[in-house]
């Protein structure tokens, strides 16, 4: 049986947090009851004003806001114009840091995973604490994880974009 991911799952660093949301299963009720579920087979890290990739690199804005907030609040912002990427928050408040999901087992990009899922922008700030829309799910599957540069941030110079802070099922 599934169990769901309690919201303190996230309360952890990322560097943490993120390998080990891999495996698990995102879950979206929708309003007539369906539940579209997906494994999650990647995740990257972002973790801090430090790193030049994370979205809170140029410290608070209206934008980054959720990044400094509650961990287990899901952040949502529209790359390119066009595709909504998914993120949940981690660790404490104040040290912003999150990690994005970057694929699924059948959605192998965070924009395919957000819009089979059908996740948007209204997610923005939902909190994952007993929540009956959106959840995660353990149900006991444990993959390898392999790790590998994170993906589309060559701005963030050199040492930021080759760090491997990508994690991926390696069972694959």
């Amino acid at each position: 049986m599934n169990k769901k991911i309690d919201a303190d799952f996230f309360r952890r660093d990322v560097l943490e947090a993120a390998p080990d949301l891999v495996g698990k299963i995102l879950v979206h009720r929708l309003p007539d009851g369906t539940e579209l579920r997906e494994r999650i087979a990647e995740t990257e890290a972002y973790r801090g004003e430090e790193d030049k990739g994370c979205h809170a690199a140029k410290g608070r804005t209206k934008r980054t806001e959720l990044l400094y907030g509650d961990s287990g609040v899901i952040y949502v912002y529209l790359c390119y114009g066009m595709h909504w990427l998914m993120n949940v928050i981690t660790g404490e408040k104040d040290q912003p840091q999150g990690m994005l999901l970057r694929a699924g087992k059948r959605f192998d990009g965070p924009a395919k995973l957000t819009k089979n899922m059908k996740i948007d922008g209204s997610f923005n700030g939902v909190s994952l604490r007993e929540n009956e829309e959106i959840w995660f799910e353990d149900d006991g599957y444990r993959p390898e994880i392999r790790t590998a540069p994170r993906v589309g941030i060559d701005y963030a110079g050199e040492y930021w974009k080759d760090i491997e802070w990508r994690f991926i099922d390696g069972k694959e």
